[in-house]
């Protein structure tokens, strides 16, 4: 069972229909939408401020989400996917986005819809990347627009791929 911790008086609020893996961490001033997964050795640390996540997202495995005390917090908008060993500390990722494996996005980035951060990229401080805009390097660039069309049918794929997976850990029994 997933570790669900209140810390400094804040219970996490988690939303209907979402998938915990067993070893997920949840602490604090930490609010997730409905339909979302937050899968195995994910930490979603709401001590030292807010965490705000949309519905039907994916926080895969090993990701950690973090902020600064008493300055940066994080929002999530719908359908957005979190690649596995991703950082997000602080930032502000919209709709349909992708945070591809081992990203980092730092304090006060925000990352438009239908983006795309590359795997291993590195969003520096308060950096805005565009929507429907690939971004990858350390620091992170642009290197490419996509059309909203290619945005949404790539992000969407993966987040609806991901409420599939997480249905295949459903205590539910078919018969």
């Amino acid at each position: 069972m997933a570790l669900i911790k209140e810390v400094r008086g804040f219970k996490p609020q988690i939303g209907k229909d979402c998938f915990l893996a067993d070893n997920a961490t949840v602490i604090g001033d930490t609010v997730v939408g409905d339909g979302c997964s937050i899968w195995f050795n994910a930490v979603l640390r709401g001590d030292v401020n807010s965490i705000r996540i949309g519905n039907h997202v994916n926080i895969q495995d090993g990701a950690v989400l973090h902020t600064l005390y008493e300055k940066s917090q994080i929002h999530i908008g719908d359908y957005v996917s979190v690649g596995h060993n991703v950082t997000i500390h602080g930032a502000t990722i919209n709709d349909y986005a992708l945070i591809g494996m081992g990203a980092t996005v730092l304090d006060g980035a925000v990352v438009g819809e239908g983006a795309i951060v590359a795997a291993n990229a590195l969003i520096l401080s308060n950096t805005i990347v565009p929507p429907n805009t690939i971004w990858a390097g350390v620091p992170a660039k642009q290197v490419k627009a996509v059309s909203p069309e290619q945005a949404k049918e790539i992000n969407q794929k993966i987040a609806h791929n991901y409420a599939m997976y997480a249905s295949w850990y459903s205590d539910k029994k078919e018969d």
